[in-house]
């Protein structure tokens, strides 16, 4: 391996283990090492490293996500002015159709949540800002897709699979494509308990002013309450209203 493979691996780890403490939400150098299949001393020495450049913290032999990502994360958030904007119509979504609600956006071929609102499911937390997760698998996701060029969707497939998160995910791509399809025609797309059971959604697309897909703005709650006409017409008709409402926004700005 030459020296630049070697710094490649060593910053990818590095990476890995970052990743992984924001998953467990903290962990120690054991742990870390057994998930990463590296030896204890390799993972030692990458986070003595990042505890050193106050990327992690250390809590006796617990390591965790340091504040220094919050910083890094706010930067994002206040370059990009469009996402803020986001936050007043997921405001909207939770207060007008009493459920909790995402945008969300793709990059790399994942569906990121950018924006959340809880509403009054305030207790309820599979969701959180800068989540990553399968585009195939949710709403938001599969309305963005639908919105992409086919090349697009080709690479994403094809760099990301379809995995199957439930026994409803859609893991076949003739499938995916009909679905899609219906979401062209419908401006709308659902969630069926694809991507977590018990859970229910419904998304529409939110274009910018070039007509370029800017992300997907989801309500999503309980799968005993989402049924019937309120799931299927009432709460799709008023999203995408509210999804309109935010295109305008975009284009005025």
């Amino acid at each position: 391996m030459d020296r630049k493979s070697r710094t490649l691996s060593t910053t990818k780890l590095s990476l890995e283990i970052i990743e992984l403490l924001a998953e467990l939400e903290g962990a120690g150098v054991t742990r870390i090492a057994t998930e990463l299949d590296k030896p204890p001393s390799t993972i030692h020495g990458h986070l003595s490293t990042l505890h050193e450049a106050e990327f992690v913290v250390r809590d006796g032999e617990e390591y965790r996500i340091g504040l220094k990502f919050l910083k890094l994360g706010k930067m994002i958030e206040n370059s990009e002015e469009h996402f803020r904007r986001a936050d007043k119509y997921t405001a909207k979504v939770a207060e007008e159709l009493d459920a909790r609600s995402i945008f969300a956006v793709e990059e790399h071929g994942w569906c990121v949540y950018i924006s959340r609102n809880a509403g009054d499911l305030s207790v309820w937390k599979h969701e959180m800002t800068g989540k990553r997760t399968y585009l195939h698998a949710t709403a938001a996701g599969k309305a963005i897709l639908a919105n992409l060029p086919e090349k697009k969707i080709d690479e994403i497939v094809d760099r990301r699979g379809l995995p199957r998160m439930t026994e409803s995910t859609i893991t076949d791509r003739a499938e995916l494509d009909a679905e899609l399809q219906r979401v062209r025609e419908q401006e709308v797309a659902f969630n069926r308990e694809e991507s977590v059971e018990g859970v229910k959604a419904v998304s529409a697309p939110v274009l910018d002013s070039d007509r370029q897909v800017f992300g997907a703005l989801s309500a999503n709650g309980p799968a005993k309450q989402m049924i019937g006409e309120q799931f299927e017409t009432e709460i799709p008709k008023r999203l995408r209203g509210i999804a309109n409402e935010f295109e305008l926004d975009l284009q005025l700005s």
